[in-house]
């Protein structure tokens, strides 16, 4: 019996997170790129190789692979903040704030789904503390 794509993306994929966990981030890419050799388009593994990527200071190619999750998945919150500090670590204010404002209003239009009386995200670095 062979095991279903789930199961052969998803083995390496938790080993790549257990590396990621001990600091041995070029292992870990090996094992998201294992994970995604089974499944190209699986954003799990994007994701945890893109924050691999920016742990080694690969700036270049974790946005090349930020950007890439968000063209397959444009409502992925979490890749906009990725992208937001992926650009923010690189030097790239004005575009590490675009990519965390996108990364607001799509978690807001979630919660709206949930609580329409939600309020509508502030401007980058607004803290709103409610008491």
């Amino acid at each position: 019996m062979t095991d279903s794509i789930e199961e052969r993306r998803q083995a390496p994929y938790l080993e790549g997170l257990a590396l990621f966990g001990e600091d041995r981030h070029e292992e870990a890419i090996l094992k998201y790129e294992e994970s995604l050799a089974v499944d190209p388009v699986w954003t799990e593994s994007m994701h945890g190789k893109a924050m691999a990527l920016m742990q080694l200071e690969r700036y270049d190619e974790a946005i090349e692979l930020g950007l890439r999750i968000v063209e397959l998945d444009p409502n992925d919150a979490f890749a906009h903040t990725s992208l937001s500090i992926f650009y923010q670590r690189k030097g790239l204010i004005d575009e590490a704030e675009e990519e965390g404002a996108k990364a607001r209003m799509i978690s807001w239009k979630e919660e709206l789904k949930s609580n329409p009386d939600a309020r509508p995200p502030g401007p980058a670095g607004n803290l709103d503390v409610f008491q």
